[in-house]
């Protein structure tokens, strides 16, 4: 049963009251990601130094995390009889489908920033919006600050609600049939129009509504949901409780301790350099400057007061620079600080083996929410836009054009298969040696392995791709062998002129850019048959199935000749062609 505006209101003021801790955090991570960490701590940097004088550590490595992240898996639907050329086809088409759906929304260009918001914030919404203009679902990643995902128990998003804020004037361009209530009481007054108002959003499986709570919870925009269930999907880092957090949330002390400590240390030596000049008795006058003189009786004494500052200082500095690194889960490899003297090679993939465990973690909980995505995106196709269309794209880096109808390419078929690959925590090295010695081993197949690559393909037409140029390699080297074959033939007597003559053909053909196999069938397609008068039965010729030997004494043009397909008919264990000729000669008595 659909709620009533009045249980909306109700429900998105509780999840408000609920996320006022969480809501508080990704505000701190936000400023300290801006550099703004005298904003969130003001009393512990001095006016003077408004900014931390370090490098702003969360930043650099969420950004760094991000783009190793942000990569797109591979959509692949699946086919239930593999065997079967028509479901491997209808399920060729539907791939071709989702990646348009990809292609469409720009998800590529949107991971990098999406990625980012996963790792600072530790949840990322997806919305699938109706792109009426063009016919398709869009696919939009949502930014994680003011949103309010809710799920049930069994961890199904049931509710999304996202609060923006935007100013009276905007809000009155987009609606201007609601100019008074946007406006509120006092009407139009000086500055009326710069104010900031919240707007939330709200949807769940049966509505979306948008409505203004400031303003008498002004109703802007309702809409029952269009096909039924939840437009959006929220990909949750994992934790110890059901509150999201993010993977910077317990280090923003450590990193003001370090620009804390940073500042001291700049203080430490201005003072050091401007302490005071501490001068014998016996000097009653002197002078600043390059090369002044100052007269004394114990010019040992002369100099300026000692300023210690204790080495634990430093040390302590190291061990903070260390556990920002522990705390944030990211390697001193990733930076590459490393001392090659004492750390190995193992020991540094060591290092970076929790560094590659988070990043296979995320992917993983990424392919999930990108599988139900795609779901939404198949239904809402079929069910809104359900018209022929015409789209088209670029599939394993191959242009294509598509002609499809939702409703008889998918048809409530929604299945995908998304998968970041044998490269998901691994090295492109290790992933390679790893992928070819399972397919070595006969653990895997060739199919397998090619949906499992970090790229999207098109695995049916690459694979019939690599059979044709295998088939062509296979041909060229037949008639690489036919020719080596010719000066043995003239040794042995026979005529090599026709194959001469059928080789410059297949030469002459690819020169005018025929391929190979088409050259071939032209050049040695078999002689027609012999046209006879009516009612005289043609000559029963038989082709003998070996050449015929010629008598002792027999002229080289009486010698037989192999045909070719005994030439072009050996073919070797590891599917090399071989080519082979023989000549007999019986004499007989």
């Amino acid at each position: 049963m659909a709620l009533t505006p009045e249980q909306v209101f109700d429900r998105v003021a509780a999840l408000k009251y609920r996320s006022q801790a969480r809501d508080t955090r990704m505000g701190q991570i936000l400023d300290v990601r801006r550099g703004n960490l005298a904003d969130v701590y003001p009393d512990m940097f001095p006016p003077d130094v408004p900014k931390p004088m370090i490098a702003n550590f969360v930043d650099i490595a969420a950004r760094d995390i991000a783009e190793l992240l942000a990569p797109l898996p591979s959509f692949n639907c699946s086919v239930y009889n593999s065997t079967n050329d028509k479901a491997r086809s209808f399920a060729d088409k539907r791939t071709l489908v989702a990646n348009n759906y990809v292609q469409h929304s720009r998800l590529q260009t949107q991971m990098y920033t999406g990625a980012d918001w996963y790792v600072s914030y530790g949840f990322l919404p997806f919305v699938v919006d109706p792109d009426m203009e063009a016919g398709l679902p869009r696919i939009r990643i949502d930014n994680p600050l003011g949103a309010y995902p809710e799920f049930d128990r069994f961890g199904r998003l049931i509710s999304y609600t996202k609060r923006y804020m935007k100013t009276v004037g905007e809000l009155v361009a987009e609606f201007p049939e609601y100019e008074r209530a946007i406006l509120g009481p006092y009407g139009r007054t000086e500055g009326s129009y710069s104010a900031q108002l919240e707007l939330i959003r709200y949807e769940d499986a049966d509505q979306i509504m948008l409505y203004i709570p400031s303003r008498e919870n002004t109703m802007l925009s309702y809409t029952p949901n269009p096909i039924g269930e939840m437009l959006s999907r929220v990909a949750v880092r994992p934790g110890i409780d059901s509150e999201p957090r993010g993977q910077f949330d317990d280090v923003l002390w450590v990193q003001l301790a370090r620009a804390r400590f940073s500042s001291l240390a700049l203080e430490a030596a201005e003072k050091s350099v401007q302490a005071p000049l501490a001068l014998p008795n016996d000097v009653q006058e002197f002078s600043f400057g390059p090369d002044a003189v100052i007269r004394s009786s114990n010019p040992a004494g002369i100099g300026r007061v000692q300023y210690n500052v204790p080495p634990a200082v430093f040390t302590e500095s190291q061990l903070l620079q260390s556990e920002m690194r522990l705390g944030s889960r990211y390697p001193e490899g990733r930076s590459g600080n490393i001392d090659a003297s004492i750390i190995t090679g193992q020991g540094v993939q060591a290092l970076l083996g929790a560094f590659d465990t988070q990043i296979k973690t995320g992917q993983q909980i990424l392919a999930e929410t990108f599988q139900e995505v795609m779901k939404v995106c198949f239904r809402m196709d079929e069910l809104i836009f359900d018209f022929d269309k015409t789209v088209n794209g670029v599939s394993a880096g191959a242009p294509y054009e598509i002609k499809y109808k939702p409703s008889r390419d998918i048809k409530k078929d929604y299945n995908i298969e998304v998968r970041y690959g044998l490269m998901s925590g691994l090295d492109p090295g290790r992933a390679l040696i790893f992928a070819l010695q399972a397919l070595g081993a006969n653990l895997v197949s060739r199919d397998f392995v090619m949906r499992e690559l970090p790229w999207s393909m098109n695995v049916t037409s690459e694979t019939e791709r690599i059979e044709i140029e295998k088939l062509r390699d296979s041909l060229n080297g037949s008639i690489n062998a036919l020719t080596q074959a010719i000066p043995q033939m003239a040794v042995g007597g026979q005529d090599p002129t026709p194959i001469v003559e059928k080789v410059a053909r297949v030469i002459d053909s690819r020169r005018k850019g025929m391929a190979i196999e088409d050259a071939v069938m032209q050049t040695f397609a078999p002689a027609p048959a012999p046209v006879t008068p009516e009612g005289v039965p043609p000559v029963e010729q038989t082709v003998p199935s070996a050449p015929a030997a010629a008598p002792s004494g027999a002229s080289p043009e009486m010698q037989a000749q192999p045909d070719l397909m005994t030439l072009m008919a050996g073919i070797s264990g590891a599917g090399s062609p071989e080519m082979s000729a023989r000549v007999q000669r019986q004499q007989i008595v």
